[in-house]
């Protein structure tokens, strides 16, 4: 079965570019996430963090 899949896929002009796109997709994602992840808030992520123990609702 993967026989044919790897043949199909050999003679399909142009799909080269699909691994190389999924790699920078995959890619840009995490490395924006992380930025994202680095650049947020600290009291933001402590106020986030302390939800379980609250016993109150806060609704901003």
């Amino acid at each position: 079965m993967f026989e044919q899949i790897k043949h199909n896929m050999e003679t399909i002009a142009g799909v080269a570019i699909y691994p190389i796109l999924s790699l920078l997709i995959f890619f840009f994602f995490f490395v924006g996430l992380g930025f994202w992840v680095f650049f947020y808030k600290k009291e933001k992520i402590k106020e986030l963090s302390e939800i379980p123990l609250n016993d109150t609702i806060k609704v901003e």
